[in-house]
Formats: C-alpha cells, sequence, structure tokens
C-alpha cells in the first residue's frame, strides 16, 4: 500500500494560505498575524507535517534551537519540580513549532555569557532563554552587544530593558505574610535563595517589609544554595534560637519538605509548635505528613508563555514584557495559629 506524503502544499491548502506563508510561520519571520501563525501551526499538527530541518540547513538556513543554560548542580535539577515543569513548558511550544531546545548546566552567568556568545556566533541557536537574573548580570550586556533575540525571565528592575516575563515575587511574598500574620504569627522567618539572586533580593526586601507591617519586632532570614541540605541547616538554626519562629516560609519546597523533617525530629510539632510555608507548590508538597501550604501558579504554563514571547521576539512581533498572574496560596496541614 502506497501513503501520500504530506507536503507544505497540503499544509497551505489547509490552513487556507500560500505555501509562502507557512514557511514564514516555521521560519519565525515576520508578516504574518498571531492567529495565522497558529493556525497553520494546527494545520501542521493535524496533518503531522514537520518541516525537513536538514534539507533546511543544506540550503543554508539556520535550524530552529533555542538555548537555555541553569546555574545549579545537575544532581540539584533532578529534584527541582520547578525546573522540569518550566523546561516542559518551553518544550511544549518548540515542539509544536519544530524547533529544538539546546539546554547546558553553567557554574555561573560569566560562563554562561561566553557559552551563549559561543553558540551565537557558530549559529546554533536562533535566540535565548535566559533565567536566574543576578543583579548586573553580565548576560544582559553581552546578548545586547551580539544582537541576539532573548527573553529574560525575571523583574523589570533585573533585565537591563531586555524583553522580560516575570512573577510578581513581592506581592507572592506579602501574600504569604500576611496569611500567617492573619494566624496570629509575629515571629515568621525566610529560608531564601542565593544573596546574589536578583529575585532572592526583592523576595527579601518584601518579606521584611510585611513582615514589619504585622509589628515585628525582628525579622530573621537565612540565604542558601536553595538545597535540602541547607534548608534543613538553617531550620536547626531557626529552631534552636531561644526565640524560634512560630513559622517558616521556605523559598522551594525541597527545603520545606528538608524543614519538615528537621522539625519533626527535633521533637517538635507541625504545626503545633511552628507553621511551615513552602514557595513553589509541587506533587512534593502533597504528599508530606502534614501537607505543606505552599505558594503555587502554573510553571508548564509559564515556560509556556516565555518560549512564544522568544518567538515573538525573533518575529518583532507578540506581547513584548508582561507579568504572569501571580502564585495563588494553598493552605494545607502546616500552618494554622501559633500554639494551635
Amino acid at each position: 500500500m502506497t501513503t501520500t506524503r504530506v507536503t507544505i502544499k497540503d499544509v497551505a491548502a489547509r490552513a487556507g494560505v500560500s505555501k509562502g506563508a507557512v514557511s514564514l510561520a516555521f521560519n519565525h519571520k515576520p508578516g504574518l498575524s498571531e492567529a495565522t501563525r497558529e493556525r497553520i501551526f494546527e494545520a501542521a499538527r493535524e496533518l503531522e507535517w514537520s518541516p525537513n530541518l536538514a534539507a533546511r540547513s543544506l540550503a543554508g538556513a539556520r535550524i530552529d534551537v533555542v538555548g537555555l543554560a541553569l546555574c545549579r548542580p545537575a544532581r540539584l535539577l533532578g529534584l527541582e519540580s520547578f525546573s522540569m515543569e518550566f523546561v516542559s513548558g518551553v518544550e511544549s511550544v518548540l515542539t509544536e513549532r519544530s524547533c529544538g531546545l539546546l539546554l547546558r548546566l553553567v557554574r555561573d552567568p560569566e560562563e554562561e555569557a561566553g557559552l551563549l556568545e559561543a553558540w551565537w556566533k557558530a549559529r546554533q541557536i536562533g535566540g535565548a532563554i535566559l533565567v536566574d537574573l543576578w543583579a548586573d548580570d553580565p548576560r544582559v550586556a553581552v546578548v545586547r552587544r551580539l544582537g541576539m533575540p532573548v527573553v529574560a525571565v525575571g523583574d523589570p528592575s533585573l533585565t537591563g530593558g531586555l524583553t522580560s516575563v516575570w512573577v510578581d515575587e513581592a506581592a507572592a511574598v506579602t501574600e504569604a505574610v500576611r496569611y500567617l500574620g492573619a494566624l496570629g504569627h509575629r515571629r515568621i522567618a525566610r529560608v531564601g535563595g542565593a544573596a546574589e539572586l536578583g529575585r532572592t533580593a526583592v523576595r527579601t526586601a518584601a518579606f521584611e517589609a510585611a513582615v514589619r507591617a504585622l509589628g515585628a519586632s525582628g525579622v530573621r532570614q537565612v540565604v542558601t544554595d536553595q538545597s535540602g541540605e541547607a534548608g534543613a541547616r538553617a531550620t536547626r538554626s531557626l529552631l534552636a534560637e531561644a526565640e524560634r519562629p512560630t513559622a517558616i516560609v521556605y523559598d522551594n519546597d525541597i527545603m520545606a519538605v528538608a524543614g519538615l523533617a528537621v522539625a519533626v525530629e527535633a521533637g517538635l510539632g507541625v504545626p503545633a509548635d511552628v507553621s511551615l510555608l513552602a514557595w513553589d507548590d509541587s506533587p512534593l508538597c502533597r504528599v508530606t505528613h502534614p501537607t505543606l501550604s505552599a505558594m503555587g501558579h502554573d510553571v508548564h504554563g509559564f515556560g509556556a508563555d516565555v518560549a512564544r514571547t522568544l518567538f515573538g521576539v525573533i518575529g518583532r512581533e507578540g506581547p513584548g514584557s508582561h507579568p504572569v498572574p501571580a502564585p495563588v496560596l494553598t493552605p494545607r496541614g502546616s500552618t494554622a495559629p501559633p500554639g494551635g
């Protein structure tokens, strides 16, 4: 039995456009509305058609690849639900557009800046996603000099005018503290991320302001590398204080789970003696005992949004810089009034 091969002409006919429009869509060139572009991609999916990337390479066109570097140890990456969900969201959009993801782990932004320049000069990528922005991040100047299409994931105050997609970290931190304050907590501590991360600075300032607004006399925050081991050490330190906190907020789910184990080992009841609240809600937060209250949002959707925005930058169209919906607090068994 002979199977008829689907061609670009078939996709064009299904979408009601010309072959040239299909080519524009899959080469991420300007000249099409977003609605038309999506209609073309939908037709291609229905017909199970994708462009021949090898032929495009031989013709001198760049194979569509997006670069993404993550600054964290490989052992930690496998445990981080946020990173895995974010990458999954990015991949969902790249797959629709027959693009690949070039993923690399790096030690710091300086290494990544050099890597991005090497990728770009070798024509290995058509654009990049920048995550984990630092204050005065060296990547910003490099991608500007190269003219590389990028989307920076972070507060606009950190991205040097690059197109950015971000979570309102300050608003989310404030909501978490106000929730604990409404339960009656006044001794609230935070186990945060690395001091050099821009989002850590944003969260730190917001946490301090929110706790002081409750009338608390002191603000206790500990910076970590966001690993479970560091979260455990920070929790032991906080719980050993003469006036230990009645509530602790963690910057990710891994540290919160480790903190819960430390509290139990110390013979403390959660939430009877100390309430715990995690950032980055994940399945981990729902399998502990008690289950962990957490701040969470659609991380997969966040990654997909970032990828779509990058294609907008490449095609010189699209939404530009914008925030994503704020994280939502889900109360569970790990938080209650102090002494309750």
